[in-house]
């Protein structure tokens, strides 16, 4: 069995039409003009520098370290926590604030250099003390 073709009179402009068309096709693909790729090169350059350079409105020295030393009061560990007990372990660490932790309680992440940790066990009994 034959299969039909178009007749050559038919081919020739129809291959001419796709070739012009992929032509047309690839030079719509070109980048951009050479001005703008170094123009777009010259604000990237200019972002780069402005990121790099310090902002003089902003501090570039890290915040002041807390003033509370845990191991001024390691010496509770095994001792039954009491409110008294908190506010002189607050006093001997020198620290501005104190906080009980409980197992398993959920807690802020962030550090504080001036406040006492004072970690309990299911007992109620300290089980260890760090600042933060």
């Amino acid at each position: 069995m034959r299969i039909p073709t178009m007749p050559r009179a038919v081919r020739r402009p129809t291959a001419l039409i796709a070739a012009l068309s992929l032509v047309l096709a690839l030079g719509a693909c070109t980048g951009p003009a050479p001005e703008e790729q170094e123009q777009a090169l010259d604000q990237a350059k200019q972002a780069a520098d402005a990121a790099a350079t310090p902002d003089p409105g902003v501090a570039t020295t890290p915040p002041p370290v807390g003033t509370c030393d845990a191991s001024q009061v390691e010496g509770l560990v095994g001792q039954a926590y009491t409110e008294a007990l908190a506010e002189q372990a607050r006093q001997d660490a020198g620290a501005a604030k104190v906080r009980m932790l409980k197992p398993n309680q959920p807690v802020t992440m962030e550090f504080l250099g001036e406040r006492l940790n004072i970690e309990v066990d299911d007992k109620n009994l300290v089980s260890g003390v760090r600042c933060g």
